[in-house]
């Protein structure tokens, strides 16, 4: 099991979600005509003028666009910048045995991070070569044996992919296949008090039987709330914070970047 980090001094955590930041192995790669190393590095810099204490940054999947080691050595240089430990784990887009290697020898990559009073487990809702998400029996089962260890914490479980429909009818069948067997094992445990994803690149904040559902803005393009069709939408690159506190509760909110243009180039397809 993992070693807790070290409490924060009023003992409650804050943490830094970066999602869906589509980085390319060429320094001026453009997703959808956004260069996005240089929105993730306007995003960063936000999170330095307004998190003074960050405790853990995660980073939820689509960490690169094209899947090279050269695109996930810089997210690596790039987030180094928020003084904080970091964890990441794989999205559609993403290159797992890549992504593996530049992790090789940190702690990056590990499913459970431990505080005091929270445990985070950070599970793989990847299916190699397709864009939709499913848990296979492994994750699952790492799920509830997390579960079954985390005692008297609180937990966040945090993927890619929505396990919810998210009210835009193009994106809704490309989230979670088999969300009913991951609710089938989150809905026998009362200490679990949020989910938290990527993947759609914009807010989402709902209840389902008492459980937060989040999800967050990407570092780069954002996609229209509520469209039918795919659709790129005008807020700015972002990201959200939440801290977690001693009983339980949790505080979250988004900041985006102000002053970013760019202009969207439809001609790319199926971002």
């Amino acid at each position: 099991m993992p070693s807790p980090l070290p409490p924060a001094a009023d003992e409650s955590v804050l943490l830094v979600q970066l999602s869906d930041s589509h980085l390319f192995a060429e320094a001026d790669g453009k997703l959808l005509g956004m260069d996005t190393r240089d929105s993730l590095l306007r995003v960063i810099d936000r999170v330095l003028e307004e998190q003074p204490r960050v405790d853990l940054v995660l980073a939820t999947g689509d960490l690169s666009q094209d899947g090279s080691a050269e695109s996930y050595h810089c997210f690596r240089e790039l987030v180094a910048r928020i003084p904080a430990p970091a964890r990441w784990f794989p999205g559609n887009h993403d290159e797992v045995p890549v992504m593996r290697e530049v992790c090789a020898g940190t702690s990056a990559l590990e499913p459970i991070v431990d505080f005091p009073h929270w445990r985070l487990v950070l599970l793989d809702s990847t299916i190699a070569g397709a864009v939709p998400g499913h848990f296979p029996v492994e994750q699952l089962e790492l799920l509830e044996q997390a579960l079954d260890g985390a005692g008297d914490r609180h937990v966040l479980v945090s993927f890619h992919h929505h396990p919810v429909p998210i009210g835009c009818t193009w994106m809704d069948p490309i989230g979670v296949r088999n969300a009913d067997g991951l609710f089938a094992v989150l809905d026998r445990y009362p200490n679990v008090r949020a989910l938290l994803w990527g993947h759609v690149h914009q807010e989402f904040d709902q209840f389902r039987n008492g459980v937060r559902l989040l999800a967050s803005p990407s570092t780069c393009v954002q996609f229209a709330p509520g469209s039918e069709d795919f659709c790129v939408g005008s807020e700015a690159p972002g990201y959200r914070w939440l801290r977690l506190q001693r009983d339980g509760s949790l505080d979250t909110g988004v900041s985006r970047v102000i002053g970013i243009t760019f202009e969207v180039d439809y001609s790319v397809k199926g971002y």
